[in-house]
């Protein structure tokens, strides 16, 4: 006679989300899922296989929501502050008109271009650090002349930046 035995899981029971799924609390902010803190719903498959391993993830239950709401709001607090300092970077951004040199023919047509590397040298020539991809161009400048440059230090503070096109000093 074969007795079957019966299984248990090897890995606790995930609650169910109302969809079907497995509802998890976000620890690190994921693309397409949600921000820290979020409680979402995913597949069983992603939640067992990625988010959780990874430690990207945790159990939504009520003491882990209450740890996250008091870590929540030292962050709000870091970023007012963080976002203080940032406007007033811009206001000090906003108030600079750098020179940006390159080689131009007589009509003022430039040999090369201008683009965000060049603004971001000279930025730091005037003791500015922004990176190029805060640097927001239409196009790269292809001309002598004045530009209005936007820079763009985070998703709620942007700036503009008088950028003046000169020819270099050999020209």
């Amino acid at each position: 006679m074969t007795t079957t035995k019966k299984r248990t899981p090897q890995f606790p029971r995930l609650p169910k989300g109302p969809n079907g799924g497995i509802q998890l609390m976000l620890i690190q902010n994921i693309e397409h899922v949600g921000k820290a803190g979020d409680i979402v719903e995913v597949k069983p498959g992603y939640a067992n296989n990625y988010l959780l391993p990874e430690g990207l993830a945790i159990i939504a239950n009520d003491h882990h929501k209450r740890m996250i709401d008091k870590h929540r709001a030292k962050l709000m607090e870091i970023e007012k502050q963080r976002l203080q300092s940032l406007r007033s970077l811009a206001d000090q951004i906003g108030k600079q008109s750098i020179n940006v040199e390159a080689n131009a023919n007589n009509e003022g047509h430039l040999y090369g271009s201008v683009g965000a590397k060049e603004i971001v040298a000279g930025l730091k020539a005037n003791g500015f650090t922004v990176s190029s991809d805060q640097i927001k161009l239409d196009g790269v400048l292809k001309e002598l002349g004045l530009y209005t440059v936007k820079v763009q230090l985070h998703s709620d503070v942007l700036t503009e930046l008088k950028v003046w096109v000169v020819p270099a000093a050999g020209n």
